[in-house]
C-alpha cells in the first residue's frame, strides 16, 4: 500500500525508512504497549496515523501515559503544529532541543530518547489494557479478553505437509506480523516466511482427526498446525487473532 501520491514518493518512503524511530504500522495501542513496557519517560516514536494517506502521529511517553501528536506531510514539508520542518533531519534536530506541550495542564515534556523499531517487543500486554481503560472511562473487562502479549512467541508445533501430507515438527518464531518455521530450533535460515497481513483466519480445526490443531488460512493455502497441549495451541491462537485484528483495523 503507498501512502504518497507525490513524484517525490519514493525519496519521501526511503527518508522514513532511514528514520530508526518509525514504527510505520504500529497502532496506537501498540505504541502505548511497547512505551510503557520497555520506554522510559521522555522515549518516542514515530507511526502512520489513521487520519489520512500522509499524516503520522508522534507517540511520547510522559512518566505512567502516553500522549499522542498529529505530524502531517504537506507541500514537501512536515506539519507539526505551527512548526513546519523541510526535512526529516531537521524534524529530529528540534524534537533533541524543544519540549512538547503534553497536557491541557500545561505539561512540558522533553524528548530523551528515541525508541528504535528494530527491538523486541514487550512480553506483557495488560499494562496498556489499564492504561487505556482509565483513559476511555472503561473498565479492563470492556477490553480484549485475556489480550494476549504484543511480544515475539517461538516454539515447535507439527505442521502438515502441502503435497505429502505427513506431519513434522518444525520451530516457529513468530515477531510483529511475520510468522516463520525452521527445520529445528538450530537453523538460522527459515524453510518459509508468512506475512499474517495476507491471513484471513486463524481458527481451530476439527478436519484433521488431531488434537490441538489450528489453521491459518492464506489465500494461496491453509495451514495446519498442532500444538503439544490446549493450553499452548490456545496461547498460540490469542497471539496470532490478536495480530489480524490489529490488522484488519487499518493503523
Amino acid at each position: 500500500m503507498s501512502f504518497y501520491s507525490d513524484a517525490s514518493s519514493d525519496e519521501l518512503s526511503d527518508e522514513l525508512q532511514t528514520l530508526g524511530w518509525y514504527h510505520h504500522e504500529l497502532s496506537r495501542h501498540a505504541a502505548e504497549a511497547l512505551l510503557l513496557s520497555n520506554g522510559s519517560d521522555g522515549s518516542y516514536l514515530l507511526r502512520n496515523s489513521n487520519k489520512g494517506p500522509e499524516c503520522f502521529a508522534l507517540s511520547v511517553r510522559a512518566k505512567d501515559s502516553v500522549k499522542h501528536f498529529h505530524v502531517t506531510r504537506k507541500d514537501n514539508k512536515y506539519v507539526f503544529g505551527f512548526n513546519e520542518f523541510a526535512t526529516l533531519q531537521d524534524f529530529v534536530k528540534h524534537f533533541a532541543n524543544q519540549p512538547l506541550l503534553g497536557s491541557d495542564a500545561g505539561t512540558l515534556m522533553v524528548l530523551k530518547c528515541p525508541y528504535p523499531y528494530r527491538v523486541e517487543e514487550p512480553s506483557i500486554y495488560e499494562s496498556v489494557r489499564v492504561h487505556t481503560a482509565i483513559q476511555t472511562g472503561r473498565t479492563e473487562n470492556d477490553l480484549v479478553a485475556n489480550a494476549p502479549s504484543l511480544g515475539t512467541k517461538e516454539g515447535y508445533l507439527v505442521k502438515q505437509g502441502a503435497f505429502v501430507k505427513s506431519w513434522k515438527q518444525r520451530w516457529f518464531t513468530l515477531n510483529r506480523y511475520e510468522l516463520k518455521y525452521f527445520k529445528d530450533k538450530m537453523c538460522e535460515e527459515p524453510i518459509r516466511k508468512l506475512d499474517l497481513r495476507s491471513c484471513s483466519a486463524v481458527q481451530f480445526d476439527y478436519s484433521q482427526d488431531r488434537v490441538n490443531c489450528f489453521c491459518l488460512v492464506f489465500p494461496e493455502r491453509t495451514f495446519y498446525l498442532c500444538a503439544k497441549t490446549g493450553v499452548e495451541a490456545d496461547e498460540w491462537l490469542k497471539m496470532l487473532r490478536w495480530k489480524l485484528s490489529q490488522v484488519k483495523k487499518g493503523r
